[in-house]
């Protein structure tokens, strides 16, 4: 039975569909245990090229210091894991209750966000502490807990694995920008995929993505939405029908080069290609071109965590807000596709559920040049990883949809308002996280996160 026709509420579909896909994947304990650990080992492997001065910067509002990432997944695990089901629970300190508790009003106060680089204490190593202490309480919970004590905690477990690689990507878009400030130009980890393959310094090898095509999608009354068989977050559900007139949807990401002939044409100087607001951002901020860009003696050089470098022509531009993504669109012709038919056009091009592509890049950690497509195989390329794709559609409730109760409602549910989604992920986005139905969310002005472009026709073009 699909989920239209179930009778089950979306939270009861939910619950149900993420006990089943915990016991597919994990099998036993020391399966889930040893998630547990792969989870939590990969967040201080991002944390370890980084001192603990640079775990403690907060540089923008919006950015939440590698340490504070570090200590609220942590408190995530202690708080909606052990606190009901630890015999003799205790907080490993009091205040961090207080400390390192997001937006959760139901659990009480909390620290204000824009303040969070203010603390230097717990330090980095504390913090380590903490995650070490959780670490093991949670081992021992999962180890000797009684099977229904398992069975009911496994769908808090595995939004917890979920939760930490969210914040895992975040880490990087953070730190990313705390070292775009420092005039010495650090270097997190990595290299430009210009140079991959090469020995010695010399002239950067761009590789050609190739014109942008289409592919045409015939639309109709369609299902969108997560259907089971695997982990989703709420706001994925329920699946439901919806009506797409046809369309098409380019082939790739829009390029780096392909920005500059928008720069160069005026884009940013136009008012009549950008949304009312947007225009008024780019007045107020001085927008001239995406987030990291910034032009010495006449050339665009790119900040990223490999490094500050000549813009390459062939990535895909990057760190662009929905404003811009949009006012590109209208330049070229063309708008941004809904959600709803990114989502369809994924599935109907053979990869709703093959989800492969520059995810997790550990190389470059940053974007990568379309690869040519190959014959017989799927016609969208870069629908998974890369960067995060704006579309035009406002994240709002799916038809259907409730809130779990309490805290864990407050996880998505409660900013279903002026935010743009975003679909497909990033070169950021950890292992096993990416999915077709996955539902990102930003303000319409956000640029700090790795957001692109890609381009939708069919209809009228806004002009």
């Amino acid at each position: 039975m699909s989920a239209t026709q179930s009778d089950q509420s979306p939270a009861d579909q939910f619950a149900a569909q993420t006990d089943q896909a915990l016991a597919e994947t994990y099998g036993d304990r020391d399966g889930l245990v040893a998630a547990y650990d792969a989870v939590r080992a990969h967040t201080e492997t991002l944390a370890a090229p980084l001192s603990p001065e640079d775990q403690t910067v907060q540089s923008m509002p919006d950015v939440s210091p590698t340490k504070w990432h570090r200590a609220h997944v942590t408190w995530f695990f202690e708080t909606f894991l052990l606190s009901d089901n630890e015999p003799g629970f205790a907080p490993f300190q009091d205040r961090y209750w207080f400390l390192f508790n997001s937006y959760y009003e139901t659990l009480g106060p909390r620290y204000a966000r824009p303040d969070r680089g203010l603390i230097t204490r717990p330090g980095a190593h504390e913090v380590g502490d903490y995650r070490g202490n959780v670490d093991g309480r949670v081992r021992d919970l999962l180890t000797r807990a009684d099977e229904e004590t398992l069975r009911r905690v496994l769908p808090t477990v595995e939004l917890g694995f979920h939760h930490e690689q969210q914040h895992q990507e975040l880490l990087l878009m953070d730190i990313k920008h705390v070292l775009s400030r420092n005039p010495l130009e650090p270097v997190y980890a990595g290299r430009p995929a210009a140079l991959l393959g090469s020995t010695t310094p010399g002239p950067l090898e761009h590789a050609d993505p190739g014109p942008m095509g289409w592919v045409d999608v015939e639309g109709g009354l369609v299902e969108v939405g997560h259907e089971g068989g695997g982990f989703c977050f709420d706001n994925e559900l329920p699946r439901h029908r919806t009506w797409l007139e046809p369309y098409r949807l380019a082939d790739r990401l829009v390029t780096n080069g392909e920005w500059l002939e928008f720069m160069r044409d005026g884009g940013y100087e136009r008012h009549g290609l950008w949304l009312s607001d947007g225009w008024g951002r780019v007045k107020a901020d001085g927008w001239r071109a995406p987030f990291y860009w910034t032009e010495r003696d006449g050339e665009w050089f790119e900040h990223t965590l490999h490094g500050t470098w000549p813009v390459d022509p062939t990535l895909p531009v990057a760190h662009v807000s929905f404003y811009e993504a949009d006012a590109y669109a209208t330049w070229a012709g063309r708008r941004l596709p809904s959600e709803a038919e990114w989502e369809h056009a994924v599935v109907v091009d053979g990869q709703g559920e093959r989800v492969s592509g520059n995810l997790a890049d550990t190389t470059t950690w940053h974007p990568r040049p379309a690869a040519p497509a190959v014959p017989g195989g799927p016609r969208l390329r870069q629908v998974h990883g890369d960067c995060w794709e704006w579309t035009s559609s406002a994240y709002h409730a799916y038809p259907g949809f409730h809130p779990p109760e309490g805290a864990i409602g407050e996880y998505n549910g409660k900013f279903m308002s002026s935010q743009m989604v975003l679909r497909g992920g990033c070169a950021l986005t950890p292992p096993g996280h990416a999915r077709t139905t996955y539902r990102n969310f930003f303000p319409h002005s956000a640029r700090w996160a790795l957001s692109g472009v890609r381009l939708a026709d069919g209809g009228e073009p806004r002009r």
